[in-house]
């Protein structure tokens, strides 16, 4: 195979060993200079993707897409759950009332009250896939025994505040709202209501597994004094429609009010965003230095080859192709750094994706460990971001190098 002079040259003054070692430790520094900053790249944008991926997996498997609001309030909840079904996109709808309160076993910690229909809840959230015991259709079976066989109301409560309560199905808690009502003695707090734990379930988020609690609407009702349902939680068929569904149920009436994940989440996600181009620029920094390596390496291999720089050109070498010989040996510097580089952010990041090593605490992460996620596009623009620093690192010594005069070069060989 026919290879061309110019790669035959770069290659040989890459590998050149005696006089020229130095150069070629300068040329592996820079390789793995470049290997490492890739590397670094390559896990960093993992991660955030990762983590932005998870949290939004884990905040939407908990909360609807899209949440309406009636400003003459829902008289019946299943009329209007059918009406916004219909709605291009929309693949769910179901009611919810949602309080605050207090919640008591042997121990006490505030609660989150939610009212949901059991039946139609399911299609809005993944809270059946979360259960871990109990069923959420044990919310409508007011016929759990407790002491002295009396039936209560269920409750559905996070895995998390079971273990702080020290409660388990069946067992009974105490929940208090700081909702008024109205005696003959005036205005007091209503009483706590007893409530069964009717189930358990993990979504996986720190956030709802620690503090809310599943109710039935009725049972909400009862507990904040209200006589309707506050809103309809929306489920759609593609994430990225939402803010679209939420504007075109607003155009369907001036009654209506909505917003979307996106909206709700907003802070959180742009945080999110945020970092992820601030650690890519931090960490992109890496990649500029090994740059500067390839440069030094480069302007002394022109200065140690000076010689036979003026030798080729003597010889006929074209300024175009000393150009393209130094500039070779920058590339194949930059592609072999790369593509190590990549590669082992891959495998690395893969690995502490899939086995889970690096743990963190959930309360403050929400997640008990960090996840991973490598997207093509960020693969690719790593890859092609690299390579192409790598080369303009090659312009000023590859133009230099063509510069030399053969008679300057040769005049005291």
């Amino acid at each position: 195979m026919n290879v061309p002079f110019e790669l035959h040259i770069a290659l040989r003054y890459l590998l050149a060993r005696r006089k020229q070692a130095f150069i070629s430790v300068i040329s592996l520094i820079s390789t793995l200079g470049v290997t490492v900053g890739v590397m670094a790249l390559v896990i960093a944008l993992a991660l955030m993707t990762g983590l932005q991926t998870e949290m939004r997996g884990r905040i939407l498997g908990g909360n609807p897409h899209v949440y309406v609001w009636n400003t003459k309030g829902i008289a019946d909840y299943r009329i209007e759950a059918d009406k916004l079904r219909q709605v291009s996109h929309v693949t769910g709808a179901a009611p919810a009332i949602i309080g605050q309160g207090l919640i008591s076993s042997a121990e006490t910690a505030p609660v989150v009250v939610k009212g949901i229909d059991p039946a139609l809840e399911q299609q809005v959230t993944d809270i059946k896939g979360a259960m871990v015991t109990g069923s959420v259709d044990a919310l409508k079976a007011a016929s759990g025994a407790v002491e002295g066989n009396e039936a209560r109301d269920g409750i559905l409560i996070g895995s998390d505040l079971a273990k702080k309560l020290g409660v388990h199905v069946d067992d009974t808690v105490t929940v208090l709202t700081p909702q008024e009502m109205l005696t003959p003695n005036g205005l007091t707090l209503r009483p706590p209501r007893t409530l069964r734990v009717a189930g358990t379930f993990s979504l996986g988020l720190y956030e709802f597994d620690s503090t809310y609690g599943y109710v039935d609407v009725p049972v909400a009702q009862r507990l904040f004094g209200r006589d309707q349902v506050e809103l309809i939680q929306l489920r759609v068929d593609d994430l990225d429609q939402a803010p679209e569904v939420a504007r075109a149920i607003m155009d369907l009436s001036g009654d209506y009010a909505a917003e979307d994940w996106s909206v709700m989440n907003k802070a959180l996600f742009g945080a999110l965003s945020f970092e992820k181009i601030a650690i890519s620029l931090t960490i992109g920094l890496i990649v500029m230095v090994a740059a500067l390596n390839i440069v030094a390496s480069l302007v002394l291999l022109v200065m140690e080859k000076h010689r036979d720089i003026g030798i080729l050109k003597t010889m006929g070498a074209s300024a175009k192709s000393v150009t393209t010989i130094f500039m070779m040996q920058g590339l194949i510097i930059g592609l072999v750094g790369t593509t190590v580089g990549a590669l082992a952010g891959y495998v690395t990041s893969y690995a502490l994706d899939r086995y889970q090593l690096v743990k963190v605490p959930v309360d403050v992460y929400q997640v008990s460990y960090m996840p991973f996620k490598g997207l093509p596009l960020d693969f690719a623009l790593v890859i092609a971001g690299a390579v192409f620093i790598c080369f303009v690192a090659t312009l000023y010594p590859s133009r230099q190098a063509a510069k030399l005069d053969p008679a300057q070069a040769l005049r005291y060989e």
